[in-house]
């Protein structure tokens, strides 16, 4: 499982106190217009306010009754803004982290970007440009996003990941990625400039989490048209009751009318419904993912196909040496000391895991060239063979059919065992090279694409939550089936071009499927650009982050296990308390109309089941709790309902029996509880 990153505690006293502050900013009402429900009880509470201060000069009314009640009021909107702002206040605190990363950084800009032999000046990093190459070498912080065109380098990727360990980056291929505010740790890069000021990777992610680009998600909108449509049929409510009220001739105070407005209207979801949405984006960027949207955190609660692209996503992305093969005669110590002869001054991965696990499992010790000076054979396209000359010696290794030719023979002519090996590690999906010494064939080294540790366990716990998983690879179909098998996937694409993602991607959606794409090189840019959930990893090519709608900085594929786990928790936690609102009003409706009208309607009684202590104590006691109860909940919007993969039908038994009958029941515990207070203080 992923790791969690640190992130504040819910009740961290900073992020309190200056939210408590924020709440009181967002009582602006032209920021408080885009949440209808809280807009109206704002309203509401300044007529309250009015009609008190009007009470308060004249004399007439009862002031006390109706300060208390504005007073509970203005309460409702500052515990609804102060949510907003407590959600808002930990994403602002990551982005204090984050911004921590960006110093006055200097850089080593070359006065020519073509001639990256020639001078360089020292420059500071915000005068960058896109297309400047800068140099950057060990100890030095590199000055901004770019794409490494020369060198290979050692990076320390923490200030964006929170992993300690470096990372190799090198020019060209899927790893030549840098991003500003990361160290170099050893050699030198050439880094081309891809970002201008203020639009790198980091700026984007502070952006984010401070909640600048955050806008209503459709689900949310439809959510607040919902609600809205729900205050205007309880202000009609309302208003029907003031008419019955006078045709009967009870004189119903407006400050009771406006308040039994707000505590019918669904103000509590109406408060959080802002929160809960900053939360999920929240929980994302503690999991070291962001999310360029709320939608696309949506969207992962409704994912059921996910592809995944093998190279670096499935497996580590290089072939390594996993066996050595040797042919009659020849011992696996013998075939692994020539092995790691041939292959000292080879620094490509393959060769380096070469030297590695001949030193370590089979102990084989550095040739004795005796004192003479090795004649090395590097590696070229043309030959396809690397190798290594010494007195008494001569040890090449390479391609089959390289190695082949070299020492003379066709494959058929080959010792049996040597072709059983090739064909047993071609079967597999593995790449088979030869090794030969002085003229004869000593063995096959085993090269294979290497599946991520536990990647198996967490791709069934995908299709356990109903997801399929597809591995999308340009490999032949043996291979490609060797490797889905190992890594346990449900299915595979072979030899797939960037336009067979596509059209992969847009058939399913076009079966009604919601389709997440993980992916890290350039070639899968169009797929991340199409998907509904586009998961760039952050050791990818700038061109995969900038298609993607998340990036996940650990580079985790399966990372999508807990994407998808938040965006579910996101719908639920919606819906649970959306469930709960609706209930509670209905609640206090029944609860509260009794009271006021019982010496209009004896026949009411009946339902005044509470007995309550009088309509004023009843609308008192109304306006309180529904101001508690959003500052009740906040922990659970914030922290969201707990998620568990369990179907659509048990999801919403749970959540009607839970949500449902607790909003039914609560109100009529809570303000009975609270009638009993006041009543007893005698505060209405």
């Amino acid at each position: 499982m992923s790791k969690q990153a640190s992130a504040p505690h819910l009740l961290d006293g900073k992020i309190l106190g200056a939210a408590a502050l924020d709440a009181f900013r967002k009582l602006d009402p032209r920021r408080l217009m885009r949440n209808p429900v809280i807009f109206v009880t704002e309203v509401v509470a300044a007529l309250v306010t009015i009609l008190w201060l009007r009470e308060i000069s004249t004399g007439a009314g009862a002031p006390f009754f109706s300060g208390q009640i504005a007073l509970w009021l203005w309460f409702t909107v500052l515990f609804a803004t102060f949510a907003e702002a407590v959600a808002e206040g930990r994403g602002k605190a990551q982005a204090a982290s984050l911004r921590a990363t960006r110093s006055d950084t200097h850089a080593k800009r070359y006065l020519d970007p073509i001639n990256l032999g020639g001078l360089y000046q020292g420059v500071n990093a915000l005068d960058l440009r896109v297309g400047d190459v800068v140099l950057v070498e060990a100890g030095d912080i590199i000055p901004s996003d770019g794409e490494i065109v020369e060198g290979v380098a050692s990076v320390n990727e923490s200030a964006i990941t929170g992993e300690s360990a470096p990372v190799i980056r090198e020019a060209g291929g899927d790893r030549s990625a840098v991003t500003g505010g990361t160290t170099v740790l050893s050699d030198w890069i050439k880094v081309r400039v891809t970002a201008a000021p203020g639009s790198t990777f980091i700026d984007r992610m502070i952006a984010l989490v401070e909640g600048a680009e955050r806008q209503k998600t459709p689900n949310e909108l439809a959510l607040s048209i919902l609600l809205a449509g729900m205050t205007l049929i309880f202000l009609i409510a309302v208003v029907t009751l003031w008419g019955l009220a006078g045709y009967s001739g009870t004189n119903v105070p407006v400050v009771v009318l406006v308040a039994l407005l707000v505590t019918l209207i669904p103000t509590t979801i109406g408060g959080l419904l802002s929160a809960i949405g900053i939360a999920g984006m929240d929980r994302l960027i503690r999991f070291n993912v962001v999310a360029t949207s709320g939608r696309s955190v949506e969207a992962a609660g409704d994912v059921d196909t996910l592809l995944l692209d093998k190279t670096g996503t499935i497996t580590f992305g290089n072939r390594m040496a996993t066996a050595f093969l040797p042919v009659a005669g020849v011992s696996e110590h013998d075939l692994a000391a020539a092995a790691l002869a041939s292959s000292l001054a080879d620094e490509t991965p393959e060769g380096r895991s070469i030297v590695a696990l001949a030193r370590v499992d089979f102990g084989a010790a550095d040739p004795d060239f005796a004192g003479a000076t090795p004649v090395i054979v590097r590696f070229a396209a043309q030959t396809r063979i690397s190798g290594v000359d010494f007195p008494g010696h001569s040890i090449r290794k390479g391609a089959i059919d390289s190695i082949l030719r070299h020492v003379g023979l066709p494959l058929e002519q080959t010792p049996p065992e040597f072709r059983k090996a090739v064909e047993m590690v071609a079967s597999s999906g593995g790449t088979p090279l030869a090794v030969a010494g002085n003229g004869a064939l000593l063995g096959v080294i085993h090269l294979k694409d290497i599946v991520k540790p536990s990647i198996k366990e967490r791709f069934a716990a995908l299709r356990a939550m109903g997801i399929r998983t597809v591995m999308v690879t340009g490999d032949n179909p043996v291979t490609a089936a060797a490797i889905a098998s190992e890594a346990g996937v449900d299915d595979f694409l072979a030899e797939a071009t960037p336009e067979d993602k596509l059209t992969y991607i847009r058939k399913e959606q076009i079966g009604g499927r919601l389709i997440a794409m993980c992916g890290d090189g350039t070639n899968d840019a169009p797929a991340l650009a199409q998907a509904d959930v586009g998961v760039a990893m952050q050791t990818g090519t700038q061109a995969a982050r900038e298609a993607g709608n998340m990036v996940d900085l650990d580079s985790n594929p399966t990372k999508l296990i807990e994407i998808v786990e938040i965006g579910k928790q996101l719908l639920m936690t919606r819906g649970s308390l959306t469930t709960f609102s609706i209930a509670n009003d209905v609640a206090k409706y029944f609860a509260i109309l009794p009271a006021l009208f019982v010496a209009t309607y004896p026949q009411l009684g009946a339902l005044n089941v509470m007995r309550l202590a009088s309509p004023q104590s009843a609308i008192l006691s109304a306006v309180i709790f529904n101001a508690l109860i959003i500052v009740a909940l906040i922990p659970l919007a914030l922290k969201g309902v707990a998620y568990r993969p369990v179907g659509a039908a048990a999801l919403l038994r749970r959540n009607l029996l839970v949500y449902g009958v607790g909003g039914l029941l609560l109100p009529f515990v809570g303000i009975k509880a609270i009638d009993i207070v006041v009543a007893a203080l005698h505060l209405a």
